[in-house]
């Protein structure tokens, strides 16, 4: 089983010196994977429901552009797999969300995994002047997009929401599959967009036995869609649930490949940074290797 280290680009790890740190010390102790999360803007008041635990959502910490941070990693490592987590896809025009995700994978030799989501925070949306309704479905025409232009020389489209005619898209991405998408979310219409046309899920707050069940859903889903089980890797952040090294075997057997692991403590120096992180890979990682 493989640990992801969530989170870079939020609070202190906006700095420079705090991304570098923890990048290189996640890729030197064995984390697999580091995540970026995304809000373009936030808004003090809002009455969209937080979709995770009630008081745990702050709209004062500062959250750094994803793609710019996750390439500032790459330049720091040379390993470690590069997530957003998530990209909310439908706040992107998807011409230029392409190129830059192409660009960032490149850059990184071929390491991004692009996470997504289609949000939650309809006031966010609003102050972008992008329309919250139907959003879900803009999400795939979006990533359809994406895809033929990471694809193909030279593309065209004609949906409800993207049309274009001719158009070149470079560079394309470092391996010739594209980009792996991730879908983000633990509701069934999330779910089935994994099963649909997902590479990987990351679900969210779960439990093991939780995430066993959302795990055999998607196997479900995935079976109704004429896909095999092999076609997505499903991963886990525990989040706000405690988490032990025998919880690690429960999520392995509940059918994930990896868990992510995000800190909560709170840091003084990118030394403290440095010795969590390597307190966690005692702790996770190295038992992990083992299962």
């Amino acid at each position: 089983m493989k640990i992801g280290y969530f989170s870079i680009g939020l609070g202190p790890l906006t700095n420079p010196e705090w991304v570098r740190a923890a990048a290189t010390t996640a890729e030197r102790v064995g984390f697999s994977t580091l995540w970026a999360p995304e809000h373009i803007v936030l808004v003090d008041r809002f009455s969209s429901k937080y979709p995770y635990p009630a008081g745990e959502f702050s709209t004062d910490t500062p959250i750094a552009d994803p793609f710019t941070t996750l390439v500032f990693a790459a330049a720091c490592t040379k390993t470690i797999r590069l997530a957003t987590g998530i990209c909310l896809v439908p706040e992107h025009n998807p011409l230029a969300l392409a190129k830059t995700a192409a660009t960032a994978d490149r850059l990184s030799g071929g390491r991004l995994v692009l996470g997504t989501g289609i949000g939650w925070l309809e006031e966010e949306f609003r102050a972008l002047g992008v329309p919250w309704e139907r959003r879900a479905q803009r999400t795939r025409e979006y990533i359809d997009v994406m895809r033929k232009l990471w694809r193909e020389d030279r593309s065209s489209y004609s949906g409800e929401f993207v049309k274009f005619s001719d158009v070149r898209s470079f560079p394309k991405p470092a391996n010739p599959g594209g980009i792996p998408v991730w879908f983000g979310g633990e509701s069934e219409p999330a779910l089935r967009r994994v099963a649909e046309y997902g590479d990987g899920w990351i679900g969210f707050n779960l439990t093991p036995d939780q995430q066993r069940q959302k795990v055999r859903r998607i196997e479900e889903l995935l079976k109704a869609s004429g896909r095999k089980r092999r076609d997505v890797e499903l991963t886990a952040s525990p989040y706000k649930h405690p988490v032990t090294t025998d919880d690690l075997e429960r999520y392995r057997d509940a059918g994930l490949a990896e868990v992510t692991l995000l800190n909560f403590d709170i840091l003084n120096t990118e030394r403290d940074l440095t010795a969590r992180i390597e307190r966690m890979a005692k702790e996770f990682v190295e038992p992990a290797a083992k299962l």
